[in-house]
């Protein structure tokens, strides 16, 4: 079963967090990633830019809209995800636990429904 690790905190700048304060998350960060690799549990990983890099678009009413920014305005948010692929709930919530934004933001731990594998989408449910 795949799961994402959703990982939702606020963003280093709006915490006043420094460059030489994220040194030890970003060491913390390649060494998770490379436990869930060596563990054969690791589907893919991005921690992302800053929301305000971001760009909405919506195709509602039938008419195209743009805008800079994230879809909301909120103190947290999605800060990146692993997509592992685990035997269940249980074993997504243990390596979760392993994660180092656990420490400071929410870690979201949602089952993929359906994914795409081999030129063909295939449901997990």
């Amino acid at each position: 079963m795949q799961y994402s690790l959703l990982l939702i905190s606020a963003e280093a700048t709006e915490a006043g967090v420094t460059e030489e304060d994220l040194a030890p998350f970003r060491a913390a960060f390649d060494l998770y990633a490379k436990s869930l690799d060596a563990a054969g549990v690791l589907v893919s990983a991005d921690i992302l830019q800053p929301s305000a890099n971001s760009t909405t678009l919506t195709l509602r009413d039938g008419s195209l809209k743009i805008q800079d920014g994230p879809y909301a305005d909120t103190k947290e948010k999605l800060a990146g995800n692993f997509v592992v692929e685990v035997a269940d709930l249980d074993a997504a919530l243990a390596w979760a636990e392993k994660c180092p934004g656990a420490q400071y933001g929410v870690i979201e731990i949602r089952p993929s429904a359906i994914v795409f594998r081999d030129g063909q989408w295939n449901s997990t449910i």
